[in-house]
């Protein structure tokens, strides 16, 4: 059996104490350095008087996307910028799908695009995040210099 990679262990200690994510029903598909995928399923109570979904809830996934991504170098990483552009509704059983890409990283700040697409492959939303990497490592004990 192979051993899980640090992003996903990273990303596992993550999730189990991230209550909100959970509440979403957010999937994990891909986990590695640098890059993630993410997946959940619209449900009735995330939508709001229009019958669609809160902007919330596009904007949420993608927001852990951008956590998952950006801590998943093992380096305890929070945001401090995010934007997003919502560009089609989404509806009750939408499956939506976040998948990241890192555009920039230093020792001290990561620039990531999430693109949030439902299940027909139709872009509903753009996000762009810059985290701040603090330093520290994740596993103390594990962690060395590359």
């Amino acid at each position: 059996m192979e051993q899980p990679t640090l992003a996903q262990r990273v990303v596992a200690r993550m999730y189990e104490n991230d209550p909100f994510s959970l509440w979403l029903g957010i999937e994990r598909v891909t986990i590695e350095a640098g890059h993630c995928v993410l997946r959940m399923t619209v449900r009735a109570e995330m939508l709001n008087g229009f019958a669609i979904a809160h902007g919330g809830i596009s904007y949420s996934l993608a927001d852990s996307c951008l956590a998952f991504a950006a801590n998943s170098h093992g380096i305890q990483s929070v945001s401090v910028e995010t934007s997003i552009s919502h560009t089609k509704p989404v509806k009750e059983g939408d499956v939506l799908t976040a998948k990241s890409e890192e555009m920039s990283l230093s020792n001290r700040i990561g620039i990531y695009h999430i693109t949030v697409s439902n299940q027909r492959s139709e872009v509903v939303a753009l996000f762009k995040g810059t985290v701040y990497r603090t330093g520290k490592p994740w596993f103390p004990d594990e962690h060395t210099t590359a």
